[in-house]
């Protein structure tokens, strides 16, 4: 009796965790088995998952961080140019609130757009001049020009499309997804996110794509440009393959003995991560070695898609972990805050944009990818119809717009060549087929109107998920990442 009896079976300090542990072995491999599913889907919800027959396997993200102007890419709105220069109307505006950058502008004149727009394709999608390429696959797009959010500022409206909640803390969508229904391919993340260089103002924190108050195993994994796409992953001098394996087992078995007796679930994801990198090692310069590629997908995608980083070599990128089984593939580009300069800006944002996202388009087609990958382009708001600032001849700039704006969708089980949704002849509200006002809320379904849940709902049913049953318990409280609201919005299925 020198010696103090170990933790785990003094009954002094013996704490509830190992009480579990210890005299409940039975249980507690039942528990452990449970736990331990989670890496291959149905994490934690009720039931497996997928909860009925998939349309999408994957999802590709190709979001435009700051966002872009629907008035001038996707919103044809002739009386704007009509009646530009004219006072916004009091009674289009009503009590909506605007932002502090324009609150206290005398005048809030009409501005019409820039550029001019043309029917597309067989379906006769509207679209600005600044979208040739996205023009010519018109006819495989959904796009949705009823969107509305609540939030009014970059940062809350942004990680709202992203988790759900203004908040920041709750899980991504690529966590969520990874989290439900797993990986395709055990050599690579089932999450990535690549995010266009050294573009724009507004900064990008990873906690968009992080895991929240899941298990850090379930974070987006950053693939940067240049030599070594993910930090730390190279083998630095020293031991070779063999060596480095025997190390990984030294290691995991001192991480299951610390597992045994704490039955923290991080420790597991500790384990799988390392043994993740350990397999990226091969088959990360694999996926991203571009050189394999013929001249041909280069001209597809635009002479960008040569230099690492940008949004051409990105999507090419997409499309080759799309073919790898990666399920969630997240694109940032920023750049689309335009206040000012909107013409100047706008357009090189869309030249950057334009060719290599219709590229994506065709190239997953041709080979026979789109109808089982989704493919999603737009941003975290949409911009007034009145100038920000001075209007000139030539030159104004647009606000933050929550009330309405538009992004598309293609592939992966929804409608080509469909445009839905409507908003009045100023681009300020949503209306109903017959232009009454909708008054959008996030808390009733109202047909022709899609709140950021309802997206998020209807991108998960894609998934064959049922939004209401992909759910994770924390602090006592059962959280989704539609957040108890969000309805599929069936009208744009395929």
């Amino acid at each position: 009796m020198n010696s103090p009896l170990p933790r785990a079976l003094d009954p002094l300090g013996i704490t509830r965790r190992h009480f579990f542990a210890q005299a409940g072995r039975g249980l507690g491999v039942a528990a452990l088995a449970s736990l331990l599913s989670r890496t291959s889907g149905a994490a934690g919800s009720p039931g497996s998952l997928p909860n009925f027959a998939p349309r999408a396997k994957r999802i590709i993200y190709l979001f435009q961080s700051g966002a872009p102007s629907q008035i001038d890419l996707f919103d044809h709105k002739p009386v704007l140019r009509e009646r530009n220069g004219e006072q916004l109307p009091d009674h289009v505006r009503g009590n909506q609130r605007l932002t502090g950058m324009t609150a206290q502008q005398s005048s809030l004149p009409l501005a019409g757009s820039a550029f001019d727009f043309a029917r597309c394709g067989r379906s006769g999608t509207w679209l600005s001049e600044l979208l040739p390429f996205t023009g010519a696959v018109a006819d495989d797009l959904c796009v949705i020009r009823s969107m509305f959010t609540e939030a009014i500022n970059h940062d809350p409206a942004i990680t709202y499309f992203q988790t759900g909640s203004q908040i920041a803390g709750r899980p991504s969508m690529g966590a969520w997804i990874h989290y439900g229904l797993g990986s395709m391919n055990e050599n690579l993340p089932a999450f990535i996110v690549l995010v266009t260089a050294q573009k724009g103002d507004q900064p990008l924190y990873s906690r968009l794509w992080g895991n929240g108050f899941l298990e850090s195993r379930f974070q987006g994994v950053r693939f940067r440009s240049g030599k070594d796409p993910i930090l730390y992953l190279s083998n630095a001098e020293g031991p070779g393959f063999t060596g480095r394996r025997g190390m990984l087992d030294t290691i995991n078995s001192l991480n299951r003995l610390q597992f045994e007796r704490e039955l923290d679930p991080e420790i597991e994801s500790r384990i799988a991560q390392y043994e993740m990198a350990y397999r990226m090692q091969t088959s990360v310069p694999e996926a991203v070695d571009l050189s394999t590629e013929p001249e041909s997908t280069f001209e597809l995608y635009g002479p960008d898609s040569r230099k690492p980083g940008t949004f051409a070599a990105n999507c090419l990128l997409a499309r080759r972990l799309a073919e790898r089984g990666v399920r969630f593939i997240q694109l940032y580009h920023q750049g689309w805050d335009q206040h000012d300069n909107l013409p100047g800006g706008i357009a090189v944002q869309a030249r950057e944009t334009d060719q290599p996202s219709a590229a994506l388009i065709k190239d997953l087609k041709q080979r026979g990818l789109l109808d089982d990958t989704l493919v999603v382009w737009g941003g975290e708001f949409g911009r007034t119809c009145y100038s920000q600032g001075k209007l000139t001849r030539d030159n104004y700039g647009r606000d933050h717009h929550p009330r309405s704006f538009s992004i598309w969708l293609a592939g992966g089980g929804v409608k080509g060549g469909l445009s839905y949704g409507r908003t009045d002849d100023y681009g300020y509200n949503i209306v109903d087929a017959e232009g009454n006002p909708l008054n959008p809320d996030r808390n009733v379904f109202k047909p022709g109107a899609v709140h950021v849940h309802d997206l998020q709902a209807t991108l998960l049913h894609l998934l064959g998920i049922d939004h209401k049953q992909l759910s994770y318990v924390h602090q006592g409280r059962r959280f989704q990442l539609t957040d108890v609201h969000g309805h599929v919005v069936t009208d744009i299925l395929g």
